[in-house]
C-alpha cells in the first residue's frame, strides 16, 4: 500500500535532516568557549544522544549573525549520565564573564541537560532562559535497556524536573516536533512550565534545521 504524500514527505525531509547531521557531526568535537563581555547575549547550545555539537552549525551560524551572539558548543559522548554532562556544561558557563545574559538550547536529551544544571545545580543564577528543541521531559514510551533510566517514561529524575520547573524562576520555552516519532505527542516534549512552540510538519531531527524554530530561539534570546 502506497503511503499517503504528506507522510512520505515528512519521512523524506526526516530522512534528509538525520543525513545533514552524519555530515555536520565530525565538525563539532571541539568544545568552543564563547568571547563574551558583560552585557552580551551568550548562548550555549547542548547536542542530544549519539551526536555532536557539529549538528549546531547552521543554528550557531544565525545566532551569531541575527542575534549578535556568542555562542558556546562542546560534544559529550554517549551513554554518558545527564548530571555528568550537566557539571560540563556548569564549567563552560562559569567560565563566562557575569553580567552576560546566559540562555540554554539543547536538542533532546540536551534540554533536559540544560534543566538539570538550572535547578539543581545553581545555574539559576547564570541563566536568563532555557529552550529546548524536541525534549523528552514525560521520557519515551521504550525498554529501559535501550534509553536508560533518565530517559524511561517512569524515570525519577524526568518527574523532579517537572515538578521543581518553576521554583528556580528561569523562563522556558519547549519547541516541540508536530510530527516526532521519537517523543510522540506534543505533552511529552512539554516541561509543563512555560511556553510552548509547536512546530507542525516537523520531525524529531528536522527541528534543528527548520527556519521557524531557529527564529523562535532567536527572538527569544533577544528578548
Amino acid at each position: 500500500m502506497a503511503l499517503p504524500v504528506a507522510v512520505e514527505q515528512l519521512m523524506g525531509a526526516e530522512r534528509l535532516a538525520i543525513l545533514r547531521e552524519f555530515a555536520l557531526m565530525p565538525r563539532g568535537l571541539t568544545a568552543v568557549s564563547p568571547d563574551a563581555r558583560p552585557g552580551d547575549d551568550v548562548v550555549f547550545l547542548v547536542h542530544g544522544f549519539l551526536a555532536s555539537a557539529g549538528v549546531f552549525r547552521p543554528l550557531r551560524a544565525r545566532l551569531e549573525r541575527d542575534a549578535g551572539a556568542r555562542v558556546g558548543t562542546f560534544t559529550h559522548a554517549p551513554c554518558v549520565g545527564i548530571k555528568s554532562i550537566a557539571q560540563k556544561l556548569a564549567k563552560l558557563v562559569s567560565a563566562v564573564p557575569r553580567g552576560c545574559r546566559v540562555t540554554i538550547v539543547g536538542h533532546s536529551l540536551g534540554g533536559i541537560v540544560g534543566r538539570w544544571y538550572v535547578q539543581e545545580m545553581g545555574g539559576a543564577a547564570r541563566v536568563a532562559r532555557t529552550v529546548s528543541l524536541a525534549t523528552p521531559f514525560c521520557g519515551v514510551d521504550v525498554p529501559q535497556l535501550l534509553v536508560g533510566a533518565d530517559l524511561h517514561e517512569h524515570s525519577a529524575l524526568l518527574a523532579r524536573l517537572r515538578e521543581r520547573a518553576s521554583v528556580c524562576g528561569v523562563p522556558h520555552t519547549s519547541i516541540v516536533a508536530g510530527d516526532d516519532a521519537v517523543v510522540v505527542g506534543v505533552q511529552r516534549a512539554c516541561l509543563g512550565f512555560g511556553d510552548v512552540v509547536v512546530a507542525e510538519g516537523r520531525g524529531h531531527n528536522a527541528v534543528l534545521f527548520d527556519d521557524g524554530v531557529t527564529q523562535a530561539i532567536i527572538d527569544r534570546v533577544r528578548r
